[in-house]
């Protein structure tokens, strides 16, 4: 399916005038004195003009042409939300596969990866963006290693693999399940089904958790599809276990529907819808620097295993 320039610009207008209020706008109470507001995207799977498809689905299809339009549709009501939102959370998919296995085409070309960057800076908070297994991309595109993945993403979009954000008394672990022997490229493709940090990443990980700040965990790939442990009995779950009394909740994306494992290991998990299927799927939270908690203030807007949320009330 080849989509031409003016047909992409098409389906993304047509996309971006879509009414958001067919399903009820939802109102929030306003902020608690001295918490901040922060909020959680994910799965935006930004695309170019150089992408061709389709997808695997009809539905996937349909949608992979309107997430752009989406995202910036999630942006203006981010940016108009009040109080002000403060911090802006990516769970992983920031871009759609990669089009060149060419490393300079990278730089040759205005790709997704450039329209996506560009698209997240008009936000009015900074937002941290996360790796997926379509930032990924070497068993779509071959030639596309981890290596070369990393690189791209630490020179065009200043992001490192994994990383950690300190702001107000909380800290935000942006955890990567790609860096594991399950995507190593000697393992089988269907392997990577599943994730896993590597030991290198689980000892930061462990040592970040053990100052004990009130932690948010952003990671792709929802817990259910973790490897457990990965060096004998030192693993995710196990360390989430531990840490549980100071994280106060892990979420993932991935599965692009709303799914609530409650505490099933250890800390909340929450696993979020994808604003490439609806532009109203995203997290708001209130967090309070003094009692070390959040609250997730938008969360009756969730229509659980769904692609989709209430729109914001604003």
């Amino acid at each position: 399916m080849i989509v031409s320039r003016r047909q992409f610009q098409q389906m993304a207008f047509a996309a971006a005038g879509a009414a958001l209020l067919d399903r009820g706008a939802l109102a929030l109470t306003p902020a608690k004195p001295g918490t901040f507001r922060f909020a959680v995207i994910t799965d935006t799977h930004i695309i170019d003009d150089f992408y061709r498809g389709p997808e695997g689905s009809p539905e996937d299809t349909e949608t992979i042409f309107k997430a752009n339009a989406h995202l910036l549709q999630t942006r203006e009501t981010v940016n108009a939300i009040t109080p002000a939102v403060e911090q802006v959370f990516h769970a992983g998919d920031f871009f759609h596969n990669y089009p060149s296995a060419d490393y300079d085409f990278y730089f040759k070309n205005k790709t997704r990866i450039d329209i996506a960057y560009e698209m997240v800076q008009g936000f009015k908070a900074p937002v941290h963006i996360g790796f997926g297994n379509h930032d990924y991309d070497e068993h779509q595109t071959p030639g596309v290693s981890r290596e070369m993945s990393n690189r791209l993403f630490e020179t065009k979009l200043k992001t490192k693999p994994y990383y950690a954000v300190d702001y107000k008394g909380f800290r935000f672990l942006q955890l990567n399940n790609f860096l594991g022997e399950t995507w190593d490229p000697k393992t089988p493709v269907k392997m990577r089904q599943m994730g896993s940090l590597g030991e290198e990443q689980l000892n930061w990980a462990e040592a970040q958790l053990a100052e004990r700040k009130p932690t948010v965990i952003l990671i792709h790939y929802p817990l259910w599809l973790q490897q457990p442990t990965e060096v004998k009995d030192y693993g995710l779950h196990p360390m989430l276990r531990k840490y549980s009394d100071n994280i106060q909740m892990v979420i993932a994306g991935h599965w692009h529907k709303w799914v609530d494992f409650s505490r099933t290991y250890g800390p909340r998990h929450i696993v979020s819808a994808a604003t490439r299927y609806d532009p109203n799927a995203f997290m708001v939270f209130d967090a309070d620097p003094k009692a070390g908690t959040i609250e997730w203030i938008d969360m009756a807007r969730t229509q659980w295993s769904t692609h989709y949320s209430k729109p914001y009330k604003l």
